[in-house]
């Protein structure tokens, strides 16, 4: 009849069709990449605290590689694992100072070494030390030549003009040389300020090879790859809610007759 009038329903639409936000898989894969970012990202940090341990450089002795008041990051080894190059933080009491000392080590057991005209020179070999400071302050200090006991290391500090190292006890009953046992850790990064890996002392390599690089990289990009996937999973919600929102804003609703 005229007076008849008829209502047009619009379908009930469900939840999972709405869009990007209400998808089954996105939401499951979005709280897959959160848990999976969680893991890495935790366990870079675990592996880390294991592994390293932080010190602050409280001298400039061992500048330019490290200067004072600088963060580090040292890996926890034992004495018998360090080699010619590696710096290293140990203590000895003889060093007048019970604090961990950082240092380079120049020479190990057997070795000869000595400091000629400026050079260091070990096993008769005259070693290129490029970490060392381009200016007369870097020119070491000439010293005798030294038989590095066995299960021994002879140090220096790349600021070759005032640290207070193997050279500066040479008077002592072991020659200014440090035990292997008195090493806790060897130094893979500066973290503050951001100065990264250690160079690495390739002059050593002629007499045998260097330490292996430890896993800071690997440990870093765990905890990079972890965040990344937090972030991003945790966005994926938010992201496709908005999305959704704006596809429905632009469908215009049908209007009753």
């Amino acid at each position: 009849m005229g007076g008849e009038s008829t209502t047009r329903t619009a379908p009930r639409d469900s939840g999972a069709s709405r869009g990007p936000a209400g998808s089954r898989l996105g939401q499951r894969l979005s709280g897959l990449a959160v848990a999976l970012g969680l893991v890495l990202f935790l366990g870079g940090f675990a592996w880390g605290a294991v592994v390293y341990r932080p010190y602050t450089v409280p001298t400039s002795s061992m500048a330019p590689t490290i200067g004072a008041g600088d963060r580090v990051l040292a890996e926890r080894v034992e004495g018998a694992d360090v080699r010619r190059g590696d710096v290293v933080v140990f203590t000895d009491k003889t060093w007048v100072t019970n604090a961990p000392v950082v240092k380079r080590v120049v020479a190990v057991g057997g070795d000869t070494v000595a400091g000629t005209n400026g050079k260091l020179t070990v096993n008769g070999k005259r070693i290129d030390e490029p970490y060392l400071a381009q200016d007369d302050l870097a020119e070491l200090q000439n010293f005798p030549t030294v038989t590095v006991p066995k299960d021994r290391l002879f140090l220096l500090g790349d600021e070759r003009s005032g640290s207070l190292d193997s050279s500066a006890h040479l008077t002592d009953a072991a020659s200014g040389t440090v035990a292997r046992s008195a090493v806790s850790a060897r130094v893979d990064a500066v973290v503050w300020p951001m100065d990264g890996m250690l160079e690495r002392p390739t002059g050593f390599e002629k007499l045998g090879a260097l330490s292996s690089p430890g896993p800071l990289g690997t440990v870093g990009v765990l905890i990079v790859v972890g965040a990344v996937l937090v972030l991003g999973g945790g966005a994926y919600g938010p992201i496709a809610q908005r999305l959704g929102s704006r596809s429905g804003s632009r469908t215009e609703p049908a209007s009753a007759r």
